[in-house]
C-alpha cells in the first residue's frame, strides 16, 4: 500500500490528466483541428496508462505496455501535426551543414537525458520533435509550441545541474515519472490555449478576407447592375436637355417651362447619387457596429440587384408584420452582403419560372427580428440543402461557393443570430433571426 503522499500525489495527476483530456476534447469540439483530437487521445492513454502503473488496480503488465504503445503512437501523430516550419531545413554551404549537424545533436542528447529522467517515451517523442521545430525554425518568430519547449528545456536543464533525480529518489518515495505528468500536462495546456488563440484571430482574418472575395467576385454582376440603373437616368437627362434647346431655339422657352425640366433633372441626378452611394456602402469595410433600420438595409440591397430583377422580370414583395422602423445592431454593409447573396441565388433559382416571384417578409417577437426571404422556385433537394451552408459549395456553374457560408458565417458570428433554410417543391426560405436594437 502507498502512504498518504503518494495516493494523493497519483490522485492530482489523475485529476490533472482527466481536465487536459476533457479541455483538448473541447477545444477540438470548437475549432476541429486534428491535433487536438490526437493530444487528446495521448493524453487518454497516458492517463490509462499511470492508473496502470500506480497498481492501484489489479492489472496485467500487458495493458500497460498496450497503453504506452498507443499514447506513443498518437504523440508521433500530435507532434507531427502540431509543428511549424521545415522538418528538413535548407542546407546551401558547409557553415550550415555543421551548424544544423551540431542543433541535431544537441536535440538528441537533451531528449534523452529527458527520457532518462522521466522514463515516458510519448512526452520524450513530443519534446524531441517540436525542439526541431524551434530550432530549425528560428527566423520563422515565436510559435505556440515554444511555450512546451522553452519550459520543458529549462526544467530538464535545472534538473540536470542539481542532479535531481538522484535526490529525487534518496530523500523521497514519490516517482518522478508524476512529476513529467504533471509538468507536461500544465506547460501544453498553456501552449494549446497560446495555438487556439492564433488559430481564431487567423480565422477571424480568413473570414474577412473572404467575405472582401466574395465582393470581389460579384463585381462583374455589379457593374453589370449599374450600367442598367444609370443608363434610363441618363437617357431622361438626355431627353430633358434636348426638349429644353428645341424650346430655346423656338423662343418658347419660358421660365415655368425651364423651372419644371430643372427639377427633373435634379430629381435624375439624385437618383444617380443614390445609386454611387448605395454600391459605395456595399463595398466598404466598416468595423464599427450601429443601431440601424432593417429596412434601409433591404431597400439598399435592393437597388443594388435591381438589375437584374427587372432583367428577369421578377415580381418583389416586401411585407412588414412589425414595426417597418425596427433596428438591429451592427454593421450595415456585412448585412447588406447576406441580403444580396442570398436574393442573388433566389434570382437563379427562378430564373426559368414562369412568373418569378420573391417574397421578403419582416416579423418580430419580444427579442428578435425575423426575415425571410421566400422564393417560388423548385426547390432544392436535401442532399444539397444539407451541404448548403458548407465553404465552397455551389450549384452555379460560375459560383465561388463563398456566399452563403460567408453569410452564415457574418450571421452567427458578427450578428449573433442564426441562419437557417427550407425548402420544398414549392420554393426555398431563408430565415434570418437576429436580436432587436433596444
Amino acid at each position: 500500500m502507498y502512504d498518504l503522499t503518494t495516493t494523493l500525489s497519483y490522485g492530482i495527476v489523475f485529476g490533472i490528466l482527466i481536465m487536459t483530456v476533457v479541455y483538448t476534447f473541447i477545444r477540438y469540439i470548437y475549432s476541429k483541428e486534428l491535433f487536438y483530437l490526437s493530444y487528446c487521445f495521448m493524453q487518454f492513454f497516458s492517463l490509462i496508462y499511470i492508473v496502470l502503473y500506480s497498481k492501484f488496480f489489479i492489472s496485467e503488465n500487458f495493458f500497460q505496455d498496450l497503453s504506452l504503445l498507443l499514447a506513443t503512437l498518437f504523440a508521433l501523430v500530435f507532434a507531427i501535426r502540431f509543428y511549424e516550419g521545415r522538418f528538413i531545413p535548407e542546407i546551401t554551404n558547409n557553415k550550415e551543414l555543421i551548424l544544423n549537424t551540431f542543433l541535431l545533436i544537441f536535440i538528441i542528447l537533451t531528449a534523452l537525458y529527458h527520457y532518462i529522467l522521466f522514463e515516458y517515451l510519448p512526452y520524450t517523442i513530443i519534446y524531441a520533435i517540436l525542439f526541431i521545430s524551434i530550432l530549425f525554425n528560428l527566423n520563422q518568430g515565436f510559435k505556440a509550441n515554444a511555450i512546451y519547449v522553452i519550459g520543458w528545456s529549462i526544467i530538464c536543464l535545472i534538473l540536470y545541474i542539481l542532479d535531481f533525480k538522484t535526490f529525487f529518489k534518496i530523500n523521497t518515495n514519490l516517482d518522478l515519472v508524476l512529476i513529467a505528468f504533471a509538468i507536461e500536462a500544465i506547460l501544453f495546456t498553456i501552449s494549446v490555449a497560446y495555438k487556439y488563440n492564433l488559430l481564431k484571430k487567423e480565422n477571424i482574418e480568413i473570414e474577412a478576407m473572404l467575405l472582401q472575395q466574395s465582393k470581389l467576385a460579384q463585381s462583374g454582376e455589379m457593374i453589370a447592375n449599374i450600367t442598367h440603373q444609370f443608363r434610363q437616368p441618363l437617357n431622361n437627362l438626355s431627353y430633358i436637355l434636348i426638349n429644353m434647346k428645341n424650346k430655346y431655339d423656338n423662343n418658347l422657352l419660358d421660365k415655368s417651362y425651364f423651372d419644371k425640366k430643372t427639377s427633373q433633372a435634379n430629381e435624375q441626378i439624385e437618383f444617380l447619387t443614390n445609386t454611387i452611394e448605395n454600391f459605395k456602402n456595399f463595398y466598404i469595410n466598416s468595423k464599427e457596429n450601429e443601431d440601424f433600420e432593417i429596412k434601409d438595409v433591404i431597400q439598399n440591397s435592393l437597388t443594388i440587384l435591381s438589375g437584374d430583377i427587372k432583367k428577369s422580370e421578377t415580381i418583389i414583395e416586401l411585407l412588414f408584420n412589425t414595426n417597418e422602423h425596427i433596428k438591429i445592431n451592427g454593421i450595415q454593409n456585412e448585412l447588406a452582403q447576406v441580403l444580396v447573396a442570398i436574393i442573388s441565388n433566389a434570382l437563379d433559382a427562378i430564373k426559368d419560372i414562369e412568373v418569378p416571384k420573391i417574397s421578403i417578409e419582416v416579423n418580430s417577437t419580444n427579442a428578435d427580428v425575423i426575415l425571410s426571404i421566400k422564393d417560388n422556385g423548385k426547390g432544392i433537394k436535401t442532399k444539397k440543402l444539407n451541404k448548403i451552408f458548407e465553404a465552397y459549395f455551389t450549384t452555379k456553374s460560375n459560383g465561388t461557393g463563398l456566399g452563403l457560408y460567408l453569410s452564415k458565417v457574418i450571421i452567427e458570428k458578427n450578428f449573433n443570430g442564426k441562419l437557417e433554410v427550407k425548402s420544398s417543391q414549392e420554393g426555398t426560405t431563408f430565415y434570418i433571426i437576429i436580436e432587436k436594437s433596444i
